[in-house]
């Protein structure tokens, strides 16, 4: 390969860093809710798999029964962070579709560089 060739192809692996970089960035405007206990907590997370709110039914804060609460936040945080992980990988994978040709490396896991 001459020296033009390597710097052309530097030069696309930058882009491709960009690209990606603005991508992940973009992630946290991707919003999933997810219910436990019949709707009785809801849980909001974004794609970046952080916790935005959490939101109880009146119903639900018994002050006798705490362990109840404590488990049934547990539930709805770990549902939004399941579904936030998948609108992530969805995501991203819009984004290789763009940036490599077939959206993506045929065999390579491209999980392992967060897409």
């Amino acid at each position: 390969m001459n020296q033009f060739n390597m710097a052309d192809m530097f030069g696309k692996i930058s882009d491709m860093q960009a690209k990606m970089k603005e991508a992940q960035d973009r992630l946290a405007e991707v919003i999933v809710e997810a219910e436990a206990g019949g709707g009785m907590v809801k849980v909001k997370a974004n794609g970046k798999r952080q916790i935005i709110s959490i939101e109880l039914d009146p119903d639900v804060i018994d002050p006798d029964d705490k362990e109840m609460i404590e488990d049934l936040v547990v539930a709805g945080v770990n549902k939004a962070l399941e579904k936030a992980e998948e609108a992530a990988k969805d995501k991203m994978q819009d984004v290789y579709k763009d940036i490599l040709p077939g959206g993506g490396i045929p065999g390579m896991d491209m999980s392992k560089f967060g897409m």
